[in-house]
């Protein structure tokens, strides 16, 4: 639990701290997008080496290499003294991160009967949930009122605890192998083919219309050459004797249609925790901190959803399927009901709507993990489905975020143009890129009320549409729902590496 939080604080935290980072160290743009998009980077390209790593080897020996390396970037980071420095930490926080959450799964489906596992799903949920959703708010205060560097001390405490918990009282079945045999069973070609597949596929996602115009060959490149290289890892992945990734968990048509409701979940997830809190600062003229108040409700209620939700099923032993289908209902009921927000909006009905949207993706955070888990053939092929589920959905957010930006960006630059002359103040705007940074100095203009109203108008009609392709996501991952079976979950067998305290 203290690794998950770990992990999903530090997902979250640097997108609000960014500005304040780069102008105490003068970074540049480019140094800005590398330092916020590194960490996630590094946890793509490295959750499924984790879990296929922890088969061969166990799964303590990569959680100690994890520990390290989140403890080594967060130190960077605390001492850096340039945005170089700060990349490199955060991409050594990616790299240990990635192994922190995937890991701390596994080893509960080790240590617990599928009978029994909702219970413990929904008690790992608090952590995920709480670091996801007060991470910006952390991030906004500690740049604000005391300083940035304690993004990464803080974490040197937690990381103690963990790592004293793990040496001695984490006390799992070791695999008793020769390690030339270890050796032997590494899929060398598929880690090499998914890591540099996966980071040129999402890389120009993250910088397209951010440093790059989509029609750059800076963009379309690597984009080409990323899904290219991914298509060769998925054909050869029929051939290693312990793939990274089986072909026998996509067989399942319930575990492949719930891998659609993950990469949707992340799109819905991570944009919207981006651009609600946008909207609120550059519509309602909101600060940072006060629009992290507003959705506090919403974090809250998020939170209940996935320690309830799961929980339920497995007290109640009723099947998943209809938990999964209200909880996108409300999902998508949520995300369409926000497009009524506007800058008139009562402070009841700024809270209000995305409450249900919170209800309904905080359900689907770990009721998405049960048809997978119960699809699986071999319990001890559980490890690389949780590798398999958590990649997609933070590729899912990243795709997400990417989509959003194009939205923003064409219709932001339409209506901006529509106003006609600007007042010099205001000309960053003509550049949509420039839009979101712009947004603090927006509450600081002297400026007539109506022409700073239909600059506002402008965000508003840029951001709706973002929440009318989030409906439509979501209600495609409804109607994907109906193909999920409600599997036995009374399966009682645990995995080789199950606990002997």
């Amino acid at each position: 639990m203290v690794n998950l939080f770990l992990y999903a604080l530090d997902a979250t935290t640097l997108a609000v701290a960014t500005p304040a980072i780069a102008a105490k160290l003068g970074g540049t743009s480019l140094e800005s997008f590398w330092a916020s998009i590194s960490y996630l980077l590094a946890v793509v390209a490295t959750q499924p080496m984790y879990a296929a790593l922890s088969d061969i080897f166990g799964r303590k020996p990569p959680l100690y290499v994890a520990l390290l390396l989140f403890f080594a970037g967060s130190l960077v980071f605390a001492l850096a003294t340039n945005m170089g420095s700060v990349i490199a930490g955060r991409t050594l926080q990616g790299l240990g991160g990635g192994g922190l959450d995937v890991l701390s799964e596994i080893i509960v489906t080790d240590m617990t009967t599928l009978q029994e596992r909702p219970l413990y799903l929904g008690l790992m949920a608090i952590p995920t949930a709480i670091g996801s959703v007060l991470g910006p708010t952390v991030g906004g205060l500690f740049s604000s009122l005391v300083t940035w560097r304690w993004l990464g001390w803080v974490n040197l405490p937690l990381l103690g605890i963990s790592f004293t918990l793990t040496i001695f009282f984490l006390q799992l079945r070791p695999l008793k192998t020769s390690l030339s045999h270890k050796l032997g069973r590494l899929d060398w070609t598929g880690m090499s083919l998914f890591t540099i597949g996966s980071v040129l596929f999402v890389l120009p996602l993250s910088w397209a219309d951010n440093l790059y115009a989509w029609e750059s060959y800076r963009t379309i490149l690597p984009l080409l050459l990323g899904t290219a290289i991914l298509a060769t890892f998925a054909v050869y992945e029929r051939r290693p004797t312990a793939p990274i990734m089986l072909y026998r968990i996509f067989q399942s048509k319930t575990a492949s249609a719930t891998f659609i409701g993950v990469f949707f979940h992340g799109m819905s997830l991570y944009s919207l925790l981006q651009w609600l809190p946008l909207m609120y600062q550059a519509v309602m003229a909101q600060t940072v901190l006060q629009s992290a108040v507003t959705l506090l409700p919403t974090s809250f209620i998020s939170v209940i959803g996935a320690v309830i939700g799961i929980s339920v099923v497995g007290m109640a032993n009723i099947g998943y399927r209809w938990s999964i289908r209200l909880s996108w209902i409300l999902t998508t009921a949520g995300t369409g009901i926000l497009v009524l927000l506007d800058a008139h909006s009562s402070t009841t009905f700024r809270t209000g709507p995305p409450v249900i949207w919170g209800a309904g993706i905080g359900l689907l955070l770990r009721l998405l993990v049960l048809p997978v888990q119960a699809s699986v053939l071999h319990v001890d092929e559980t490890g690389l489905a949780i590798g398999i589920l958590l990649t997609f959905r933070l590729v899912g957010g990243l795709v997400g975020l990417a989509v959003c930006s194009i939205i923003f960006s064409s219709v932001f630059s339409r209506d901006i143009a529509a106003l006609g002359m600007l007042p010099d103040s205001l000309l960053p705007l003509r550049d949509p890129n420039t839009a979101i940074a712009f947004i603090p100095t927006l509450r600081t203009l002297k400026l007539p009320e109506d022409t700073l109203l239909s600059i506002r108008q402008a965000y508003l009609t840029a951001i709706q549409p973002i929440y009318y392709a989030m409906t439509g996501f979501s209600g495609l991952c409804l109607l994907s729902s109906f193909f999920a079976k409600d599997l036995s979950m009374r399966k009682t067998e645990m995995g080789q590496q199950q606990f002997e305290g």
